[in-house]
């Protein structure tokens, strides 16, 4: 509304701008799916240390990959992994039956959070708070002291195979279901160890306590020997899951669930051999996980087969023969990268011995560190990308194999410069040469997802605005300044705005048939930087003086 001063002054009016800021989204998330000793099966947990991942999972695990490409994930600079934990449907969580007090009465049964071998590991006490109560209390006595009387204190502990402990105390806790601090919902807000299986018993289970020479203690009940089990190996059906209930890879695919880079270790290992043999993704696991990326806008690392590099002789010819399924995933392999050879690092849990593990966990950290320090346009290889904490690579690639490799789009790992162990390509899926893909690059392909993904969730707001043009003219400004922001930095090629990149949104992106149907089309294009792979240095030898300026 037009506003008219009564006196002569100086007024300030606050107007807002049209624009809708337009925010970059995250693109250092990397998730993994696989095998752990321990925590929630099924369940996306976003963790941002190492230490939270051994809180919430258990560490490292001699037989488990995964808990290794964490590891070499926050090793190499990533600092969000979202961890997905499967297991094979035998898997069992461990049990502990504590005695009933009273009469006649069923045992209280605790459960193992999780199922796995870990929940062997726990044990419980009970304890009294005055012992001078009575078990069963007289139906004559109080309301107020028959519920005091059925309270008492829960000890927990787990002991690891490391020598790790952890304890929790619940006190003043009780099994009637109307008590406000009835133990089933004290646990299951509270502890990270265990749950109530089954129904509560009418009576609070027998105190474990323990008196001997005038010094009191606990006598601690362990979990049932023949309960916790780590399940089977895995295979294909527990990668693949169930897309109604949710589980495997579907964990994934939820509205909530954001994440950028995804990463399958090998399904099982060995470790009873040097070096370690493993158990690759199944092709099947690979094509749900290329749908996957696709529908996510997010980016598959693809590990090689360790078996390709036994033979360092044959390790290239095996390669090429061993990447052609997954070179011919069409246009799915734009969203994918293969990184080649495996890696050499000490093991802790074997003494430090160095075997071979799987790249993409140190790769995923690679990409992650390289968009936080220059930018999701710029390549994650070369002498920056230093894979650290890698002892040595399973196989030596010199200039040759490289040349063979990388028209072929398998991105090689490769020791240069002072013995540096560098990722020394990028290409996607669908980087072959001869296949000439307009998303050749891991960069360009990376840059052009993290776009849509910013422009998508920064435009939410149009939906059910008037289709006209004053809203036209807003979604031209918002993503134009988005744009904008991204050329000053450096993302695109171009010296000036106009070369970099356009924004259309009018009528000529957007027909009365489309205004009838609702449809507001915005066409971004933009100028990719892509990387150097070929730096030709041309030195020319003339016979003149060496300081004749002409040429």
């Amino acid at each position: 509304m037009p506003w008219a001063p009564a006196a002569p002054g100086v007024y300030i009016e606050e107007v807002s701008s049209r624009a809708h800021l337009i925010e970059g989204v995250p693109t250092d998330v990397a998730a993994f799916i696989g095998r752990a000793a321990l925590g929630p099966l099924n369940q996306p947990v976003l963790l941002q240390s190492p230490s939270e991942f051994e809180a919430r999972f258990g560490g490292l695990h001699v037989d488990c990959t995964m808990p290794y490409a964490v590891r070499d994930f926050f090793q190499n600079g990533g600092s969000k992994a979202l961890v997905v934990r499967v297991a094979h449907a035998d898997a069992r969580a461990a049990t502990i039956s504590l005695p009933c007090g009273g009469h006649r009465c069923a045992s209280l049964v605790l459960q193992a959070r999780s199922v796995g071998a870990w929940g062997l590991g726990l044990s419980a006490a009970v304890e009294y708070e005055g012992r001078a109560v009575p078990a069963v209390p007289s139906p004559s006595a109080p309301a107020a002291s028959r519920r005091r009387a059925q309270h008492f204190d829960l000890h927990l502990r787990w002991q690891g195979k490391g020598g790790e402990l952890v304890q929790e105390v619940f006190r003043n806790v009780s099994v009637q279901p109307d008590d406000d601090r009835c133990l089933a919902q004290v646990l299951a807000r509270e502890s990270l160890l265990v749950e109530v299986r089954g129904p509560m018993p009418a009576h609070r289970p027998a105190s474990t306590a323990r008196v001997e020479g005038g010094t009191s203690g606990l006598h601690w009940v362990r979990a049932d020997s023949a309960s916790g089990s780590d399940g089977a190996v895995l295979d294909a059906a527990d990668l693949l899951g169930d897309a109604v209930a949710g589980t495997g890879l579907h964990a994934l695919d939820r509205p909530d669930v954001a994440f950028n880079l995804l990463c399958i270790p090998p399904l099982a290992r060995d470790a009873n051999v040097v070096p370690s043999d493993y158990v690759p993704p199944p092709q099947g696991v690979i094509d749900a996980a290329f749908a996957l990326c696709v529908r996510r806008r997010a980016f598959l690392i693809v590990d090689p087969d360790p078996r390709w590099a036994a033979s360092a002789s044959r390790a290239v010819d095996r390669a090429v023969d061993g990447s052609a399924a997954l070179r011919q995933a069409g246009s799915a392999g734009r969203n994918a990268a293969l990184y080649f050879p495996c890696l050499r690092l000490p093991d802790p849990l074997r003494e430090d011995r160095v075997d071979t593990f799987v790249p993409c966990g140190a790769v995923a950290g690679v990409i992650a560190r390289t968009d936080a320090t220059r930018g999701v346009w710029k390549a994650p290889a070369g002498m920056e990308a230093e894979l650290v904490g890698v002892q040595d690579l399973q196989v030596q690639l010199g200039d040759s194999a490289s040349e063979r490799l990388n028209p072929l789009g398998i991105n090689c790992l490769r020791v240069l410069g002072a013995g540096q162990r560098l990722v020394w390509g990028a290409r996607t899926l669908r980087g072959a040469d001869e296949l000439a893909d307009e998303y050749k690059y891991v960069p360009v392909r990376r840059l052009a997802l993290f776009i849509e993904q910013s422009i998508e969730s920064g435009i939410r707001w149009a939906v059910f605005e008037p289709n006209d043009e004053p809203l036209w003219a807003t979604l031209r400004l918002s993503v134009g300044n988005f744009l904008g922001g991204l050329f000053r930095k450096g993302a695109f090629a171009g010296s000036t705005e106009d070369e970099a990149f356009f924004v259309r949104c009018d009528a000529t992106t957007i027909t009365p048939a489309d205004q009838s149907l609702g449809l507001a089309n915005v066409v971004v294009g933009f100028a990719p930087l892509k990387p150097a792979e070929f730096v030709i240095v041309r030195v020319v030898v003339r016979a003149g003086r060496a300081d004749d300026p002409r040429p």
